[in-house]
């Protein structure tokens, strides 16, 4: 069984920086491909960015510039970092493994004035 727990989610202003991280347990998270993905208020699910166990990263277009993928395998750990936030970022995010029913619960990211 694989667990995935985000977290460092908040309230932040336009135009700040948020980081989160995404804590999994069980040694068979360096095998995977890894994601994050968000679901606005009334909107679908969306993937934000992925990584595959050697480090190659992808991202939705709309988002290349501000978001950096990244994962620290002797942790077990993934980070999305996140900058130049706008409001229409305001979504929960969610990481896991794509493909798998690993999925965290996600965390609350809120970019308001």
């Amino acid at each position: 069984q694989v667990q995935f727990v985000e977290s460092g989610g908040g309230l932040v202003h336009p135009g700040g920086s948020l980081r989160l991280s995404c804590a999994a347990s069980g040694s068979i998270f360096r095998a995977y491909t890894m994601a994050w993905y968000r679901q606005p208020p009334g909107k679908q699910r969306d993937l934000v960015a992925r990584i595959t166990s050697g480090g190659s990263t992808d991202y939705a277009d709309s988002l290349k510039g501000r978001f950096t993928i990244s994962r620290d395998n002797a942790k077990n750990t993934l980070y999305l970092q996140m900058n130049s936030l706008k409001p229409e970022d305001t979504a929960v995010y969610y990481c896991g493994a794509p493909g798998t029913p690993f999925w965290g619960q996600g965390t609350q990211v809120t970019v308001s004035s």
